[in-house]
């Protein structure tokens, strides 16, 4: 397994889509101080002139609103609505994302909020409305997995080259093939024949192999998450066990499937003949990765991390290769200043911790540090892991590697490009073990 994303297309796209999941969680909890907030979604295309006069006209209906502040609310989300609009000469590839108006606080008072992006992948619906909440449900569908799947289907007709992304195949390829059939003749003609039909179907498993990877190869890696080989015949089974196919795509073969047709018929049978091992991907590759990280563990090799305070540390040493996080962790860093004296320190702590701010008190001084800056740690680290020169990888707890990977060490860790001896460094800038209470 490796220990890095993908690609770094990949990475990013695995970053943003953590983005968008944490905000569609903020904003679905959201409330509107009555009927004020304004959700509004174009999809790619979408003429930016005519939404831009649809608020207008929708401003000048809000004015008959009766309820005073209602009213204000509503036109204010309005015109923060077209604020926004007016950044964009046109429609961004994946579409726009528009969320702007008041929001009730836990204390009970009123936050103006506004919120405009591209979507991480093309968002398909447009929608407008102004009501009590945020509609968030079109950006849902872009978090479902969008990975893509290719499919080989063979048999003695034909070969058929397919892709499954979500609920939307595609043939990529296909090309047919007569293959010699069995004769009944007798004598020397019988071993020739034989000799020809095995000739052909090994031309024919060939040509099948060389074509895989033309498709689904691009550059030097595989340009699908996994592969599936189906067909009526031993064919599949065959290409599978034959050196001509490619060994980058020999490794990601998920299932081999028998169907009871070839060509598309195929196809749409081995499609649903593969949907559990397709949806055991994701989770898959996650076992995978914190496998390979508990096997450096387990090796005592010095090139691993976990806990806070030490990735941090290896952070700010440039010394972490494969960033691993757990994607709910439940952490705040906070940038502190003493008002005695100016100086400043970083710390990290839960949103229990924070609420109660016991840990703003400095036992040994009685300094009460006040708070500079305030931060979600995982968003700071998804805006911040590319300066550390690092690689970002959000995990669940859903397998029992994750759910160990969050208890057993704290949801965070990764791996190091070089060697760190932690209990040496501590020893060596005289670090106590008594301070590390401010550190999950």
């Amino acid at each position: 397994m490796s220990k890095e994303p993908d690609s770094k297309e990949e990475e990013e796209r695995l970053v943003q889509q953590w983005k968008t999941k944490k905000l569609i969680k903020s904003l679905s909890e959201a409330r509107g101080n009555g009927t004020s907030v304004i959700s509004l979604i174009l999809p790619p295309g979408t003429q930016i002139p005519q939404i831009s006069k649809m608020l207008a006209d929708e401003q000048g209906t809000a004015t008959n609103i009766k309820s005073r502040v209602n009213r204000l609310s509503v036109l204010s989300a309005i015109t923060s609505a077209r604020e926004r609009l007016k950044l964009y000469n046109k429609t961004p590839p994946n579409g726009l994302v528009i969320f702007c108006g008041e929001i009730l606080t836990k204390e009970g008072k009123t936050k103006k909020l506004s919120i405009h992006f591209e979507p991480f992948k093309p968002i398909n619906k447009k929608l407008y409305l102004c009501d009590n909440k945020f509609h968030v449900e079109p950006l849902m569908k872009l978090l479902e997995d969008d990975s893509t799947f290719g499919f080989i289907v063979m048999d003695g007709n034909g070969c058929l080259y397919g892709t499954l992304c979500g609920n939307h195949y595609e043939v990529k390829n296909k090309f047919s093939v007569e293959l010699p059939k069995k004769h009944g003749r007798g004598g020397q003609s019988a071993v020739r024949f034989a000799r020809l039909r095995v000739e052909a179907r090994h031309n024919y498993v060939r040509k099948c192999a060389e074509t895989a990877t033309q498709q689904f190869i691009t550059g030097d890696r595989a340009n699908v998450e996994g592969l599936v080989l189906a067909g009526c015949a031993s064919f599949k089974n065959e290409l599978f066990g034959s050196d001509i196919f490619d060994p980058r795509l020999k490794a990601i073969v998920l299932k081999i499937v028998d169907t009871s047709y070839g060509g598309e018929n195929g196809f749409n049978q081995a499609i649903e003949q593969s949907k559990e091992a397709l949806a055991n991907v994701k989770f898959v590759r996650e076992k995978k990765l914190l496998m390979a990280y508990m096997e450096e563990i387990a090796m005592d090799t010095n090139k691993y991390c976990f806990g806070i305070r030490d990735t941090v540390r290896a952070l700010d040493m440039g010394a972490v290769e494969t960033l691993i996080v757990y994607e709910n962790l439940n952490t705040i860093r906070l940038l502190l200043k003493n008002p005695s004296n100016d100086e400043t320190k970083v710390e990290y702590v839960t949103n229990e911790e924070f609420e109660k701010q016991e840990f703003l008190k400095d036992e040994k001084t009685g300094v009460t540090w006040d708070v500079k800056e305030q931060d979600d740690f995982l968003e700071w680290l998804a805006e911040n892991y590319k300066n550390f020169g690092a690689k970002l990888e959000f995990v669940t707890d859903r397998s029992q590697e994750g759910a160990q990977f969050v208890k057993g060490f704290s949801g965070i860790g990764g791996f190091l490009r070089w060697q760190i001896n932690w209990a040496e460094m501590d020893d060596f800038i005289g670090f106590d073990e008594d301070d590390d209470e401010n550190w999950i």
